[in-house]
């Protein structure tokens, strides 16, 4: 029963990355760009999580918080060189 609950959970999250990699290309701005990017790290840490119960390992959360804290400090960089022009100043 979980098994399943999951790998529907799995196709999902699969489909909101696929959904946030054509707004990554497509996107008619690059606060666009931006969102979608920091949404697709959230869609990838959801499947490694996913995957990792489905397993029953317990090894991935760690991989989870570390694209998590990338993605976190990537969006913040991007959006800050998008308002400044300079990240570090």
């Amino acid at each position: 029963m979980i098994a399943t609950v999951i790998t529907v959970a799995m196709t999902l999250f699969a489909i909101a990355a696929l959904l946030n990699l054509y707004r990554l290309a497509v996107g008619p701005d690059i606060v666009d760009r931006i969102l979608a990017l920091d949404t697709l790290m959230i869609n990838s840490i959801a499947l490694i999580v996913l995957a990792d119960i489905r397993m029953g390992l317990g090894v991935l959360f760690e991989l989870a918080l570390l694209i998590a804290l990338m993605g976190f400090v990537s969006t913040v960089a991007m959006s800050k060189y998008l308002l400044r022009g300079d990240v570090i100043e």
